[in-house]
């Protein structure tokens, strides 16, 4: 599915992989996005900067070169903008400041705006329920909390629900579960009274997500829709096509996805995040500028993989199909995996079991110290039918000690 959006800067000039010289694309923030991010451009020709303070980062590991700095720090973000044709983040807690200092000296996708809004509940929400008009969806019905003040006029039609800071949160950090006004009074003080977003919880059926990018010249693609479970917070599997959501559904949030992609005037890899109700209703959640842990299965399911689509927008070049070719589910594999048991022994996962199965494609991020709950890898499983990669799903899950 496409969608064009007219563009002003159109016309600006593709940063075409060269060897004399190189051709470079930056990446603010060294995580497990980056270094996915960084294998595609480099498939594709390019060299890889990555901005990280932590020098033994995953994303700095296979980068051509590490800027071994803060994000803010402003020799390395000059250093950064005079070596690359273009720059991206692959973590929208990046400070958006940086991204329009950078943009002062090379093309930014995303923009600091964009990035700006995704990283502010209060913003996101108010954008979110601007767009609707066009979308066609809103947002869960909500409160901004600025202080204590603003709870006592608390509508009791917004409980329970759950109590979000409006900043800085992700994988179910900065959530509480709230069912009384006095709940919220306390979990607001326990979030030691930083702006926060109260959000009623709603008849939930099942969550989606969307996968959307949008290129220079105004261009967009999206893929299909990816059905997610989380447990405690983090994405447990992605399966696509999924299995739940209807055609109508599915049409809906993508039409939406590509109304709000359109209206941010955003270039690059989007991930809006959808509830859909027990009745059928679409509601909007969130929104990642950047490559997605729900799109991981893109990179073994899809021809062209949401870190090459993320590649290509920000260098200017044409955007990829976004097809699947074949049905996947893909599994996040968290530290969990190396403990035996509820003690502090640990052992190496049998990744040779894992591979044994059919259709198993098997990702790990480099990182060196394996934690109970920290994303340390993903495992997607494409098969001829989705039932075939789901049975595998389980295989493996057996074979890791994982409950289904």
């Amino acid at each position: 599915m496409t969608s064009q959006f007219a563009s002003p800067t159109a016309a600006a000039r593709a940063a075409v992989p060269s060897t004399t010289p190189a051709t470079w694309l930056g990446v603010m923030g060294g995580g497990q996005l980056g270094r996915m991010f960084a294998h595609a451009a480099q498939s594709m020709g390019f060299k890889v900067a990555v901005l990280e303070a932590d020098a033994d980062c995953p994303a700095g590991q296979v980068a051509d070169r590490l800027i071994n700095a803060a994000y803010e720090d402003g020799q390395a973000l000059t250093e950064l903008g005079k070596l690359c044709a273009a720059v991206t983040t692959e973590f929208e807690n990046v400070s958006a400041q940086s991204l329009a200092t950078l943009a002062g000296q090379t093309f930014v996708a995303p923009a600091a705006s964009g990035v700006s809004i995704a990283q502010d509940r209060t913003a996101e929400k108010a954008f979110f329920t601007e767009c609707a008009s066009r979308s066609g969806v809103l947002p869960a019905p909500h409160l901004v909390i600025n202080s204590a003040a603003d709870i006592d006029g608390l509508d009791a039609g917004l409980l329970p629900g759950i109590l979000k800071t409006a900043r800085m949160g992700y994988d179910g950090k900065g959530q509480v579960r709230v069912r009384s006004v006095d709940e919220v009074r306390s979990a607001f003080a326990d979030m030691k009274g930083v702006t926060c977003v109260l959000e009623k919880m709603l008849p939930l059926a099942y969550e989606v997500s969307v996968l959307v990018a949008r290129g220079h010249d105004g261009q967009a693609v999206v893929y299909p829709i990816a059905e997610n479970v989380h447990r405690d917070g983090i994405l447990f599997t992605t399966t696509v096509p999924g299995p739940n959501i209807k055609a109508d559904a599915a049409a809906r949030a993508q039409q939406a996805a590509l109304q709000i992609i359109g209206a941010l005037q955003y270039v690059g890899v989007l991930c809006i995040e959808f509830f859909v109700l027990d009745d059928g209703t679409l509601v909007v959640n969130e929104m990642a500028p950047r490559p997605h842990n729900s799109g991981h299965y893109t990179i073994d399911a899809c021809v062209t993989s949401q870190f090459e689509q993320q590649a290509r927008a920000m260098a200017r070049l044409p955007l990829g199909d976004t097809r699947q070719h074949s049905p996947s589910v893909m599994l996040n594999i968290l530290g969990d995996v190396w403990y035996e048991g509820e003690g502090n022994t640990q052992r190496e996962p049998a990744w040779d079991q894992v591979l044994a199965l059919p259709g198993a494609h098997l990702h790990l991020y480099g990182k060196a110290e394996a934690r109970r709950g920290r994303k340390m890898g993903h495992v997607t499983f494409t098969g001829a039918t989705l039932e075939a990669a789901q049975q595998q799903l389980a295989a493996a899950c057996a074979i890791l000690g994982i409950a289904l």
